[in-house]
């Protein structure tokens, strides 16, 4: 949905009370700003750089019963006449609590197991340690960043090879997969728990982490792979989705994002992406949204 924002306090309505709020400017070259309830509001950080968590008053200031309340502070949340996309997700309806199914407690975890989401914090160890997610399925993809040094973004996808555990992506640059082991000890996901090894970006001594995870739930997420054909091709779901992400995992590429809500109707081509800045472009990779997949 477009929401032509004024400079004044607003309440972005949805259907449910969110725990992680995706905001992006479409109309001018702003970051891709990020909260979350475990942080709490006016906490930003972004997918597009490697930035510490910054504290903005005047960005957003609640997680509301039936949405999210903005400020009046421009930059990327609420300027005057511009347009802007709020993706939102529902975990546990607020901040959470600690999980200690790992050798880390999470300070605090908000999960819920139905739609297969769950965001927490934790402080690292700098030694390899395991985290509790709390969702009861294993994880299909796990974005982890050091919220407190200019590390950058670490992205675990199920497909990505064959060893997806080995290796990880990152949102603010177009790089290709690339395989370290520090990252997830090379160690694949649990039911119960996330596995990190003494990397900075994952488990620095003393600094905190986001942790933002999802296990696969039929109807409501889907992750997987594809290989390239340069012709119409399926990408089957098994549901009609509302938001797709695509990143070239064998060399460089953009994270491109499309949604039902900007692009309502196929073709599908109104694109953002979460590694830039950039304002909404109508490029030429289009795709459709259809009732088993795109």
């Amino acid at each position: 949905e477009e929401w032509n924002f004024r400079v004044a306090p607003l309440n972005a309505d949805s259907t449910f009370q969110p725990d992680w709020v995706w905001i992006k400017n479409r109309s001018q070259a702003d970051s891709n700003m990020l909260f979350d309830a475990p942080r709490g509001v006016t906490k930003v950080i972004e997918s597009d750089t490697n930035a510490l968590t910054t504290t903005d008053a005047n960005s957003l200031t609640a997680f509301a019963t039936s949405g999210f309340t903005l400020g009046t502070g421009a930059g990327g949340y609420n300027d005057n006449l511009e347009s802007f996309v709020a993706w939102q997700w529902l975990a546990g309806g607020g901040a959470g609590s600690s999980n200690e199914a790992g050798s880390i407690n999470t300070t605090t975890t908000t999960v819920n197991t139905t739609a297969g989401i769950s965001v927490s914090t934790y402080v690292g160890t700098g030694s390899t340690a395991t985290v509790g997610h709390g969702l009861g399925a294993v994880p299909a993809f796990m974005a982890i960043r050091n919220i407190d040094a200019n590390e950058n973004w670490r992205i675990y996808h199920k497909g990505n090879t064959s060893a997806p555990e080995t290796e990880y992506l990152s949102w603010e640059n177009t790089g290709a997969t690339a395989d370290l082991a520090t990252t997830w000890n090379d160690t694949a996901p649990t039911s119960t728990v996330f596995t990190v090894g003494s990397s900075a970006a994952t488990n620095e001594s003393t600094k905190t982490m986001i942790a933002y995870i999802f296990a696969e739930i039929e109807g409501f997420s889907r992750f997987g792979t594809y290989m390239g054909a340069n012709a119409g091709a399926l990408a089957y779901t098994g549901f009609k989705p509302a938001f797709v992400m695509i990143k070239k995992t064998s060399g460089t590429g953009n994270w491109v994002m499309y949604d039902s809500q900007r692009s309502p109707y196929n073709e599908v081509d109104d694109q953002l992406l979460a590694n830039t800045t950039a304002a909404e472009t109508t490029g030429s990779e289009e795709i459709d949204f259809l009732a088993n997949g795109f």
